[in-house]
């Protein structure tokens, strides 16, 4: 198969009538969660976890098998069995880590390909592909298809690295433009880099972190906190295929273009639904704790747990909001007793003790596994 050449931006075959209809939704779906994560008194507190089990899902689309109760473990000290384990569970955390880093660079300086650059850099840090080209655009020709598979039975072979440079300049220009409704010009956006493919790994999880930065850039978010990674991957077969056409059949940017709002539509109405059941649950916990410890520092802890739903102790008693350590382990052992904390693991020796805000986690989680 021979390199493919992709239009230049913006797609002039849009049939944007026949769009109207999703288009309307998804912006009042959009509109619905922004005024519920616009309410939340500390989104990057009591979404934390959420914004994890995010990178938990991007991660499985490229075939990841960490869990999000493994991972926040992992943070509090608990180490996986297995390497292959563990090498998942670095590639979450960068994932993490490339999106909080987006969000401050963002409130200093648009987006562009030098921040692109640095997210790849971020997301390849130490993980598996970290030796093919991170934080470079790609300078050999790679190709989509079976693992193992030669160029001659790729699926699809992006653009030739040597004409990548015109195409990735016209993918930021288009970034910024001013388009008739920015959540099609997102959809092309993201299909867009998926058909350049300009890296040699990595290109799937960056073009889903780019959905959340263009939702808070162009202040359709007040933070980069859309979750869309579960829609994708419960509609993964869909999600290959209707990339793999553009370009490539009749009307595939349309067919293309309304699977994306419809995964907007759908993303935000669960968004919805489980921030308002996070919301809810620290409103019920913070009751419980207050009345439970009768302290001052009952709020903080409960915040320090939302953040860190899997801790040890010594995670959290360092926190300037914190009592001393003796006050601290008081409350903690009223938790427990109460049942709003569960213990994963005994402490003994130098072995600390793991805890864990159950009922977090397995809501963000969607099922129970703490």
């Amino acid at each position: 198969m021979r390199p493919y050449v992709p239009e230049h931006l913006p797609i002039t075959a849009i049939d944007w009538e026949a769009l109207i209809p999703l288009i309307g939704q998804a912006n009042r779906s959009l509109a619905q969660f922004e005024g519920i994560l616009y309410g939340l008194p500390s989104p990057e507190i009591l979404l934390s976890p959420m914004t994890t089990q995010e990178a938990v899902l991007s991660s499985k689309i490229e075939g990841t098998q960490a869990t999000l109760g493994e991972v926040l473990r992992f943070e509090a000290g608990e180490e996986p069995q297995l390497e292959s384990k563990r090498q998942d569970i670095y590639e979450i955390i960068n994932y993490r880590k490339a999106l909080i880093t987006a969000e401050d660079e963002l409130k200093r300086r648009p987006f562009n390909l030098n921040l692109l650059l640095q997210l790849h850099s971020i997301l390849l840090d130490s993980v598996r592909g970290l030796n093919k080209g991170r934080g470079q655009f790609r300078r050999h020709q790679n190709w989509i298809g079976a693992p193992g598979s030669s160029i001659e039975d790729a699926q699809f072979v992006p653009p030739a690295p040597e004409s990548l440079a015109p195409f990735l300049d016209n993918w930021e220009k288009y970034y910024h433009l001013e388009r008739p409704d920015p959540l099609v010009q997102l959809a092309v956006l993201h299909g867009q880099f998926e058909i350049l493919h300009p890296f040699l790994d990595g290109n799937g999880r960056l073009g889903r972190l780019i959905i959340p930065l263009f939702l808070f850039e162009k202040q359709i978010l007040s933070r980069p906190m859309f979750y869309v990674s579960a829609y994708l991957d419960s509609h993964r077969d869909e999600y290959v295929s209707r990339l793999r056409a553009l370009g490539i059949e009749e009307r595939a940017w349309n067919r293309w273009i309304e699977f994306f709002l419809e995964a907007l539509i759908e993303q935000a109405r669960e968004n919805s639904r489980k921030t308002r059941q996070v919301l809810d649950l620290y409103e019920r916990l913070k009751e419980q704790v207050l009345k439970l410890t009768h302290s001052q520092f009952a709020v903080p802890l409960l915040d320090r747990m939302f953040e860190r739903p899997v801790f040890q102790l010594s995670h959290i008693d360092s926190h300037p909001s914190m009592p001393s350590k003796p006050m601290l382990s008081g409350m903690i052992n009223k938790l427990k007793a109460a049942g709003i904390l569960k213990t994963i693991r005994e402490g003994g020796g130098r072995r600390p003790q793991v805890l864990a805000l159950s009922e977090l986690v397995n809501l963000c989680e969607g099922r129970t596994v703490l």
